[in-house]
């Protein structure tokens, strides 16, 4: 037992030390690399949320920023041809993102891999050639222009925003996946048949965490149309989806805050190798690649177990029998 809570208090001493990092680096480095990094925290939170959609839920998803733009444009076009607040323009796209969202899960309830992902692709592109076509709503291939939230040319203030969201939005998902909410999704993806059998409401559950994430997606949309300040329908192409397939994929689908540090390293370095243009992709390609033929879970059980081993190594005079009784020890707490 004593290793088990060495190993969690070193994974949040970790997680702790990320965080610091992230809330001094704009003292340290330039207003481009602050630029790159606020424009991270939108990815880092769409990684997230798509991970607790497929890790915990076992739904394959390429609609996923296809309700960013909805989250995006809903807000924008609320503020500027409805007149409504900020605030209510953002609570109102929410809303319907999330209505949006229990509707298409709905829809899909009955579906599963790759039908539910044909479903999802249909999806993202015919908001895609909505948002193409509708030139007097959304301006089309030109872009919607959106007004900042702060004043002045810094980004700073956009990077704390982004870093607080992305924050609250973990610690809200992963709250929701240590209730019961989280048993029952993972009792979904594992085997649903069973799950029904065992008496879980496995339509209400998929339904709603396609809701939850949707929102999440949506929210990470709206921070980017105010960051950014302009909306095009390139949000929705296939090859902004597979990024974000391919970020959480890699850090691991069972770990929301890798996925979302992953999300940062990954678009760092496209900012660094950007003189490759887009062979940077291939890169990113053969780095997925790699990790499913060597980690097929992702990084995070890679550094989770090296991590481990690092914690217990002063202990290695202790006999593999007590390392065992431990064991044993936490079994038994577990089925208590």
């Amino acid at each position: 037992m004593g290793a088990v809570l060495k190993q969690r208090t070193g994974i949040h001493a970790f997680q702790t030390l990320l965080v610091l990092a992230a809330v001094t680096m704009p003292a340290f480095v330039g207003p481009y690399w602050v630029h790159v990094g606020t424009l991270a925290w939108y990815y880092a939170l769409l990684a997230a949320s798509w991970a607790m959609l497929a890790g915990y839920a076992g739904q394959f998803s390429f609609a996923h920023t296809a309700f960013a733009a909805l989250g995006g444009y809903a807000c924008a076009l609320l503020v500027q041809r409805a007149g409504l607040p900020i605030v209510l323009g953002f609570g109102a796209s929410v809303a319907l993102s999330a209505v949006v969202g229990a509707l298409l899960g709905w829809l899909v309830l009955r579906l599963s891999g790759p039908y539910l992902a044909l479903f999802t692709l249909a999806i993202g592109e015919i908001f895609h050639l909505l948002l193409v076509a509708e030139q007097e709503l959304t301006r089309g291939s030109l872009g919607l222009p959106v007004s900042g939230l702060f004043s002045g040319d810094s980004d700073v203030p956009y990077y704390y925003l982004g870093l607080g969201l992305v924050l609250a939005g973990l610690a809200a998902m992963s709250w929701i996946l240590r209730t019961r909410v989280g048993l029952f999704l993972r009792a979904i993806r594992e085997d649903e048949g069973a799950a029904q059998a065992s008496g879980v409401n496995t339509t209400f559950y998929k339904i709603l965490v396609f809701t939850i994430t949707s929102v999440a997606a949506s929210i990470a949309g709206v921070f980017y149309a105010y960051f950014v300040g302009i909306l095009t329908p390139t949000m929705t192409i296939l090859s902004q989806m597979g990024l974000v397939i391919a970020m959480a994929v890699i850090g691991g689908i069972e770990s929301l805050p890798v996925a979302a540090i992953v999300a940062v390293v990954v678009d760092v370095l496209s900012e660094l190798f950007r003189s490759y243009g887009e062979l940077r992709f291939a890169f990113l390609g053969l780095a997925l690649i790699l990790v499913q033929r060597f980690a097929q879970n992702g990084l995070y059980p890679v550094v989770e177990s090296l991590l481990s081993m690092r914690l217990r190594r002063p202990d290695s005079g202790a006999t593999s029998g007590a390392v065992e009784k431990e064991r044993q020890v936490v079994g038994t707490n577990d089925v208590d």
